[in-house]
């Protein structure tokens, strides 16, 4: 037997020694990963997060993003009674256009909450009828609140709070009333979005889109100053409630701050791509300097970009602007070089046959090779920084993002934050689609 065929065969010490290799991976490699999450499990403090998380207070949230709530409240010291939509005085009905389930009578009402829930506001009192419970009577006196339960009742269910300063009762999520010392408040929740298209003080609040329809092409004008559809248009971008026009001029903000901070981004990253490229800079001591410069402009977030030209110029767009520009120039550079880099020199060198100059090889043997490359990314780019630009406002650069947090800031408003959030959607998937037409239209020539 030669050599080779020796040197060829396999021992059983040989089987052996592989078998425990693998047995050792298949037993290290999950201890590895079960210890790493365990690490990790404590280190962030997920134990803490979990006992402090409020389930409760999400779903509360959300019924509120896609619900309006009508506030039923007695005003114990100046002895009125008021019915609002979100507890607005903007948005107060009056006697005669009250909403379902409310009948009021002087100072009183008998607010009806559905299945059963009933509750009787008398002078000072609450009686709060509840299936399958009883009916729970808070008496607001002068020193806080007196609270009667049913008979039989037992345990104090976890809906019921009863402080000696207020009582606090919820038997389901859209259900809910208050009564302190001050005030008795009754929250009755309904779907959709209340006075989206007009405010209460709207003319054309109340009406169907037929009226609508007919108004705004009727002659006979409800203001003599304008027509009845800009009159119409007016009252709806002005609806104090929702904001339409503040948050269309927001938007416009935040895609002009995407805009003009991806172009310049493009505009500086392309020259500034050939002094990186190593086949059209022979300095290595410029190119060194130049990629450098990318480094040190992508390695910043573009938040603390941000953050540092707010400091430097003052709240507004531009900022956000610049902050999209340094951070993408970096980017932009870097991607452009290494597609320079990569180019065919064939193409190059059939143009330098024809006697072109040096700026006319780069127009006509380079840029149509990169230029694929090139509109992509700047396609994508864009796209991405309209996400970033509503991240950026809201550190104060304005745009949408700066409403978005203002809207955040109660739970109140937080149909309207549903309302900005959707809207930004639409414009991310706006600018998603007309930068795919505009990828077809450039590269493939459709």
């Amino acid at each position: 037997m030669s050599t080779d065929t020796l040197e060829q065969v396999v021992t059983p010490q040989d089987v052996w020694s592989k078998v425990r290799q693998r047995a050792w991976m298949t037993v290290l490699v999950p201890v590895a990963v079960l210890a790493y999450l365990t690490y990790t499990w404590f280190a962030f403090g997920v134990p803490d997060l979990l006992a402090k998380a409020q389930p409760e207070r999400a779903v509360i949230l959300a019924t509120d993003s896609v619900a309006y709530k009508v506030h039923v409240t007695k005003l114990l010291r100046r002895d009125i009674l008021e019915v609002a939509i979100e507890g607005e005085r903007r948005a107060t009905y009056d006697d005669t256009n009250l909403p379902d389930g409310v009948e009021v009578d002087g100072k009183d009402a008998v607010v009806d909450l559905g299945d059963g829930y009933i509750v009787e506001i008398d002078d000072r009192t609450m009686r709060f009828t509840i299936p399958g419970y009883g009916t729970v009577i808070g008496t607001a006196t002068n020193t806080g609140v007196e609270t009667r339960l049913p008979e039989n009742a037992g345990e104090v269910p976890e809906w019921l709070k009863i402080d000696p300063k207020k009582l606090d009762l919820r038997p389901t999520l859209d259900r809910r009333v208050q009564v302190t010392r001050t005030k008795i408040e009754v929250h009755n929740y309904f779907g959709g979005w209340e006075n989206f298209w007009f405010p209460f003080s709207s003319e054309f609040y109340g009406k169907s889109f037929s009226q609508l329809y007919a108004l705004a092409l009727s002659a006979d004008r409800l203001n003599p100053d304008y027509s009845n559809l800009w009159y119409m248009v007016q009252d709806f971008l002005g609806n104090p409630d929702w904001q339409h026009g503040e948050i269309f001029i927001a938007l416009f903000e935040t895609i002009m701050m995407a805009v003009l901070g991806t172009i310049t981004a493009a505009l500086f990253g392309l020259p500034l791509a050939f002094l990186a490229a190593r086949n059209f800079t022979p300095s290595m001591f410029l190119r060194f300097g130049v990629r450098r410069l990318f480094d040190f402009l992508r390695g910043i977030d573009m938040l603390i970009w941000s953050l540092i030209f707010i400091r430097a110029f003052g709240l507004g767009p531009l900022t956000g602007a610049l902050a999209i520009a340094f951070t993408d120039t970096g980017t932009l550079g870097k991607l452009f070089s290494e597609a320079l880099e990569n180019i065919d020199n064939k193409q190059v060198e059939g143009v330098r046959a024809t006697g072109a100059n040096q700026i006319q090889r780069y127009r006509f043997g380079v840029i149509p090779q990169i230029l694929p490359v090139f509109v992509s990314q700047v396609l994508y780019f864009l796209e991405s920084n309209t996400r970033s630009a509503t991240v950026i406002g809201a550190l104060g650069a304005g745009g949408i993002g700066l409403m978005l947090v203002e809207t955040m800031k109660t739970s109140r408003d937080w149909e309207n934050t549903s309302y900005i959030i959707i809207l930004t959607i639409v414009v991310v998937i706006m600018m998603d689609q007309t930068s795919g037409w505009l990828r077809r239209k450039l590269i493939e020539g459709k």
